[in-house]
């Protein structure tokens, strides 16, 4: 089975996210609405399906990065989560919280070694485009 199958998002905070958006938006040619910046693309091995990558900015007090204690979160896709984390628990992986199902996919966290929380997404691109 699968792991990671690439890079669904980056995640950061920040004092002003307001102003950050209009920073990369006025340097950097960056749109970004309420829940930030989607980036579409193709699948390589599947080129008829699309897809995306999710970037967005957090208020420095968010609370949705815990427990980790640092200001970045990064999104990984992953084709099946149930099963990922399943597995990630038998190996000893911390994993936090319950599967979080929306229209747009399902979201699962875990911590890597240093204690930094990390997103699994099992996507459903379409729904975003």
């Amino acid at each position: 089975m699968k792991r990671v199958t690439g890079l669904g998002g980056v995640f950061f905070q920040c004092n002003d996210p307001e102003k950050m958006k209009e920073w990369y938006r006025a340097h950097l040619g960056m749109e970004s609405g309420k829940d930030g910046a989607v980036f579409k693309w193709r699948d390589f091995d599947a080129p008829e399906k699309k897809c995306i990558t999710a970037w967005s900015i957090f208020p420095a007090e968010t609370k949705y990065f815990d427990p980790s204690q640092k200001p970045f979160m990064f999104n990984y896709r992953v084709e099946n989560l149930k099963v990922l984390l399943d597995e990630l628990r038998e190996e000893g992986v911390t994993v936090v919280g319950e599967i979080e199902e929306y229209e747009y996919g399902k979201f699962g966290w875990i911590l890597d070694s240093e204690g930094n929380k990390i997103e699994l997404w099992e996507p459903i691109d379409d729904t975003l485009l």
